[in-house]
């Protein structure tokens, strides 16, 4: 159009923008916003709202804002413009900070608003501003349609509310698959994986088509669980619908299988996946650190520095790979991976590189050295890191660096049964009975009770769960019996209990 010497106006550039806000063109995408700045044309809506939503795009948010604020006679969609590109870039704060004004500036929100408001509540945490939009959609006597319903749901199922995502849910009269994957996703982030398959089987039985995002949240809960069955399922669901090989859907796979024991499962799929990101890579790299498969974490590691063009080692691949040193009690190695993160990747270690290192330190009998480690890192050691650094100290009867580690956690985690327990333990190996009944006498004074150890096991298709010390489960007797019997037989084989601590 240009090369023609045809006048481009203010109805040309709002489709440039768009176009190179989907593309990611920035250099052109600049160009343009200079050409329209040079003929006068920013005055105009359109053009102003498509520069928002470009630079949105693109993630320049300053750029964007600058744009917002040069506006002199905002509308609504001006206000959605900026709220919308804040929420969709993770500026969160920004966000909800611009609808306060908005609100203060008397507009009145409409759905585009409410959901990007919605968004960002869920990111924060603020079930509060949450509560009040719902309540403003109530109010208004606005649709429950399937972006307000899902928003709404998301919303609480990020602020872990899941009595109200589920009320939500349940008062929809018609639910499609982003209704259906909201309330499935919130379920599977908040750990609920029994509620996560239960409702993926309603939705099927509701006639429902599950598609990629449904089948990466139920993979994510059968992982948990290790629901085998349930993820073998979905795995020739995906395979039937052709979506298989869709990069999520295969990484999530991936994880299911390697959580689930089947690693060569996990590993056909790596292999056959047409397109690798930085996900997957690191999905298979920790799957074999989990199995102990150190050395073939560690090839796939050099494999995915040498030959990848699609994906780079990132902060997690050094997670997998310090985690597969650690089971494999490989020291040397894992200090020059720790080494080269920053030489050879300029990557910053974070507190869960630490912490590997750390317990790598800590399982190899180098408690001393691993306290040095936590005493020159940049920021505070987690409750995750201490964690394992006393676990070794009980192991190896260290009181020195255990009463240090002790002292940390019992100020970072007042509420963890765990500290205080391997504290006990710690004073009862050796032997100073005073110390050890202080700590859980201390332990009872907080009001701090142990949960019960919980465990699962799938039986024709039907998940069934495990507590410690149950006796309400409906075979309790024949579970005492069965552990009866083993206990037999392993007194045969030559078990002796270890009552040390008792």
């Amino acid at each position: 159009m240009k090369s023609l010497g045809l006048k481009t106006d203010n109805f040309t550039y709002p489709f440039v923008f768009m176009c190179c806000g989907n593309l990611l063109a920035v250099k052109l995408g600049s160009l343009a916003h200079c050409e329209v700045v040079k003929n006068g044309l920013f005055v105009d809506f359109h053009v102003g709202h498509s520069l928002i939503t470009m630079y949105s795009r693109f993630g320049k948010m300053g750029f964007a804002r600058k744009v917002f604020d040069e506006i002199s006679h905002r509308d609504l969609v001006s206000w959605n413009s900026m709220i919308s590109g804040y929420a969709q870039t993770g500026c969160s704060r920004e966000a909800v900070g611009l609808f306060m004004e908005m609100r203060n500036e008397g507009f009145e929100p409409d759905e585009r608003t409410l959901v990007s408001v919605l968004g960002a509540c869920g990111d924060l945490g603020d079930v509060n501003l949450g509560n009040w939009v719902e309540e403003y959609v109530v109010g208004k006597r606005m649709e429950l349609n399937s972006f307000m319903g899902s928003a709404l749901i998301n919303m609480y199922g990020k602020c872990g509310d899941l009595v109200s995502a589920r009320r939500i849910f349940d008062d929809m009269r018609k639910k499609d698959a982003i209704t259906w994957n909201a309330m499935i996703s919130g379920y599977a982030q908040n750990g609920l994986s029994d509620e996560t398959i239960s409702l993926f089987n309603a939705m099927k039985e509701a006639g429902v088509n599950p598609n990629n995002i449904t089948l990466v949240s139920v993979l994510s809960a059968c992982a948990s669980i290790g629901a085998l069955d349930v993820g073998k399922s979905i795995d020739d669901y995906a395979t039937r619908r052709g979506i298989k090989h869709d990069i999520y859907v295969a990484t999530a796979l991936i994880d299911m299988y390697a959580k689930s024991g089947n690693l060569d499962d996990a590993y056909q799929i790596f292999e056959s996946m047409p397109r690798k990101n930085e996900v997957s890579w690191n999905a298979m790299i920790s799957a074999l650190a989990f199995h102990g498969r150190a050395q073939e974490a560690l090839s796939l590691f050099e494999r995915m520095s040498l030959e990848s063009s699609d994906a780079h080692p990132d902060d997690v691949t050094f997670v997998g790979v310090l985690s597969a040193c650690v089971h494999a009690g490989l020291v040397e190695e894992g200090k020059r991976i720790f080494d080269i993160m920053n030489s050879s990747f300029g990557l910053v270690p974070k507190v869960e590189h630490y912490s590997c290192m750390v317990d790598l330190l800590s399982r190899a009998g180098r408690v001393y050295e691993a306290w040095e480690f936590i005493e020159k890192m940049p920021q505070k050691p987690d409750e995750i890191l201490l964690g394992a650094l006393l676990g070794a100290c009980q192991k190896l009867k260290n009181i020195d660096v255990g009463e240090r580690v002790m002292q940390l956690l019992l100020e970072m985690e007042p509420s963890n049964s765990g500290n205080y327990i391997i504290s006990s333990k710690i004073y009862a190996n050796l032997r100073r009975w005073d110390d050890s009944a202080r700590m859980r006498q201390l332990m009872r004074q907080k009001g701090v009770t142990k949960i019960p150890g919980c465990s699962w096991i799938e039986m024709d298709s039907q998940l069934v769960e495990f507590r410690a010390g149950d006796s309400l489960h409906p075979i309790a007797d024949g579970i005492q019996q069965a552990l009866d019997l083993l206990y037999e037989e392993m007194a045969i084989e030559g078990y002796v209990p270890n009552v040390n601590l008792v």
